[in-house]
């Protein structure tokens, strides 16, 4: 069956209004077609793939580096986060049946605790999921079938009709403010979490994962500017106490893994102690769409949270 916010998806070919299909007598599968023709199927795994034309120049997720970020989140240590992105959604999504964007979903378990959380408060939610790796959409669409869980690429014009959605979640993953703008209605929020400095040094130096640049912040509300108005920026520090796989898991599922050679990594954790205490330290900044594009962006005091 095809997810409810089908109906909000837009043909990356043409920019025109998908006109969905369930299946029927010779055509079993969901697809996704607009009144052109251009057609897409849904792989065996509940995924769309919407790439199109020339090709991304971000790099996917492999197999291997989405398999790691899988064990690791399912070990729970990154709940505490995924209920903040929840909490920080929540008073965008007010309406009878709210619209949730998760750009960069990767497995999916974020945006499955803010499905949680918003289905705990209203009897209906649809959830458009995208991310630029096909081995991530594939968990992403078992750990949320009822999303829309599509293959894109977040530099590309979004799939998305304009003023969509109540809320974009952005976790550690790449953004297009104007977009974003573009698919979130007026009263929406656009929720982003980055690291902190400080995030992970315990075990950043020995795993080869790469640090976090001291002006993070300041590039964040310049890339902003003229699209949102930053309304909250709140900091989240959790202790950790990971074992030797968790740390070798956490090292490999983030940018990192991208240049690391797995069998190496494992050669340099070899020793580690069975147990190692991590600090992850994480700003949740929450954004207003302006409504006046030539507004300045103002970057407010921090809440800290332990």
């Amino acid at each position: 069956m095809l997810p409810d916010a089908a109906n909000l998806l837009l043909c990356p070919s043409c920019r025109g209004r998908f006109l969905s299909s369930d299946g029927g007598p010779g055509n079993p599968g969901a697809a996704l077609r607009c009144p052109v023709g251009h057609s897409f199927d849904a792989a065996k795994q509940g995924y769309f793939n919407l790439l199109v034309g020339r090709g991304t120049v971000f790099e996917a997720d492999s197999a291997s580096m989405v398999a790691a970020r899988f064990e690791f989140l399912e070990g729970g240590h990154y709940r505490p986060l995924a209920e903040a992105v929840a909490a920080s959604v929540a008073p965008a999504l007010a309406g009878d049946k709210p619209v949730v964007l998760d750009a960069g979903t990767g497995t999916g378990h974020y945006l499955r605790c803010t499905l949680d959380t918003i289905l705990a408060r209203h009897s209906a939610v649809a959830a458009i999921a995208l991310d630029i790796s096909k081995f991530a959409l594939r968990r992403a669409a078992r750990m949320n079938p009822e999303a829309a869980n599509l293959v894109c690429d977040v530099w590309q014009p979004l799939p998305v009709a304009d003023a969509a959605v109540d809320a974009v979640t952005v976790v550690f993953a790449p953004r297009n403010p104007a977009e974003f703008a573009r698919v979130l209605r007026p009263a929406g929020l656009l929720v982003v979490v980055t690291p902190r400095p400080g995030h992970l040094a315990e075990i950043a130096a020995r795993t080869g994962m790469l640090g976090i640049e001291p002006d993070k912040d300041e590039r964040l509300a310049e890339s902003m500017g003229g699209h949102f108005h930053l309304n909250l920026a709140r900091d989240l520090d959790l202790q950790l106490s990971l074992s030797p796989t968790d740390v070798e898991n956490l090292a490999y599922m983030g940018p990192a893994g991208h240049h690391l050679n797995r069998a190496s990594l494992t050669g340099r954790l070899a020793g580690l102690a069975a147990v190692t205490d991590v600090w992850a330290r994480f700003r949740i900044n929450v954004f207003e769409r302006l409504q006046d594009p030539g507004s300045v962006t103002t970057w407010p005091r921090s809440v800290p949270t332990h």
